[in-house]
């Protein structure tokens, strides 16, 4: 691996630095056992709806006071349409991963611990080098800030950066700002250190 980017990466999962998700994933207030036993799959929908509350009014109100805006501003619709279905339709998340999701990174925090293996090897983000980018979005409230800087004191890389715009988790990527922020820092990033 010669270069890594990071975007809206959760790593760590600080309880006292999560707001009101450290409310919903509580071990007191989620139990991921009841819902994987309940659904099998969790419904994407379920999922979405929980992301949803966390900024129930941006997401339940504003996302149509943004279309009838664009409406009466006569712009075209066609992103907002594409952004719209793209957010709202969810695939289900496999029970068991959901489990090991909930229980081992937002319960216990075990990747920053080292405590989470893969194929009996314990992974250790030290052992990561490469030159890193991590990005993420002072609005996110999917990925918080420190959930994502967390890398940042993790690695061994030497060249490291932590970026920092002022967007939302998806917005970062598809917003307006994306074109002029996020896409150039990554290109102009991975050029100087691609050889090419």
């Amino acid at each position: 691996l010669k270069n890594l980017v990071l975007l809206t990466t959760p790593v760590g999962f600080p309880r006292d630095e999560m707001g009101t998700y450290s409310l919903f994933t509580s071990q007191k207030n989620l139990d991921p056992d009841i819902l994987a036993d309940a659904f099998g799959n969790i419904p994407g929908e379920l999922i979405d709806t929980g992301n949803r509350m966390l900024k129930p009014v941006t997401n339940y109100v504003g996302t149509y006071v943004n279309m009838w805006e664009r409406i009466f501003e006569d712009k075209p619709m066609e992103t907002w349409l594409a952004m719209n279905k793209w957010v709202n339709d969810g695939p289900p998340f496999p029970g068991a991963a959901f489990k090991t999701w909930i229980k081992d990174f937002y319960q216990q925090d075990k990747l920053v611990k080292g405590e989470i293996k893969l194929r009996g090897r314990r992974v250790d983000l030290s052992n990561i080098e490469t030159p890193l980018l991590s990005i993420a979005g002072r609005k996110d409230h999917i990925c918080l800030l420190p959930q994502a800087e967390a890398t940042m004191d993790l690695v061994s890389s030497e060249d490291k950066e932590f970026f920092v715009l002022d967007a939302g988790h998806v917005g970062l990527m598809t917003g307006r700002g994306a074109k002029k922020g996020l896409w150039p820092k990554v290109v102009s990033w991975l050029e100087t250190r691609s050889g090419a």
